[in-house]
């Protein structure tokens, strides 16, 4: 969050953050305007972050409150057709061949796993693989052939790669035709207005640098 100034201004002043730390350690992120709009669109790799089993700091409730939101702001089309591009992507490009690099595996396995969930749950997947793959609507097989991948990975070099079965190429085919043929059927129940988010925002800044009063407040008026 910026001082209450740099928001007023006409200017787009940058808003996005990156950093190199040391370690190789790469640090992305948005200003928290642009991470909202990015919420209220129903950006997946925001609300991935959201739900991240790890996390390294949280400082406030910003991000307990986008949570809460979550269920009012999922946009389960644009979810859904994320995951599907994502998985189609990674399967031309890297799956193509006998031998494949079992981490791109499982950048497809997860994205149509995510599909399946948006599909009977209409809600954001989970970011644990374990959650995604947990789920009522897997089937014990199913379960099975990605337990053996996942010991597979677990004992393979960072660029190790396997045969990819008969079988397993046969799901991923079969399994990605499927989610192509689901997309329309996918329908959203977001319900998120702009003004919940502009609140959120105004409320935000004024906490974290005490510049809002009631007399030089949004449009929305003084904070709640």
């Amino acid at each position: 969050m910026h001082p209450r100034d740099w928001y007023l201004g006409i200017g787009e002043p940058r808003d996005v953050i990156e950093a190199m730390l040391p370690g190789d350690l790469d640090l992305s992120g948005w200003d928290l305007r642009k991470a909202l709009r990015l919420y209220l669109r129903g950006n997946s790799a925001l609300n991935e972050w959201l739900d991240s089993p790890i996390v390294y700091a949280e400082r406030g409730d910003l991000a307990a409150r986008m949570r809460a939101l979550l269920p009012t702001a999922f946009k389960a089309p644009a979810g859904y057709h994320h995951y599907l591009r994502m998985a189609q992507g990674v399967h031309a490009e890297h799956l193509a061949s006998d031998r494949v690099r079992i981490k791109k595996l499982f950048y497809v396995l997860r994205p149509l796993l995510a599909c399946r969930w948006i599909e009977h749950a209409g809600t954001q997947p989970p970011t644990a693989f374990a959650r995604l793959l947990a789920a009522s609507w897997v089937s014990k097989p199913e379960r099975a052939m990605i337990a053996e991948l996942e010991q597979a990975k677990a004992v393979a070099g960072e660029g190790e790669r396997i045969e990819l079965s008969a079988t397993v190429r046969a799901w991923l085919d079969s399994e990605l035709q499927r989610a192509v043929d689901a997309a329309p059927a996918v329908r959203s129940n977001a319900c998120l207005r702009p003004e919940a988010l502009d609140s959120l925002m105004v409320e935000m800044v004024a906490a974290a640098w005490d510049c809002m009063n009631t007399e030089y407040a949004s449009p929305l008026g003084p904070s709640p």
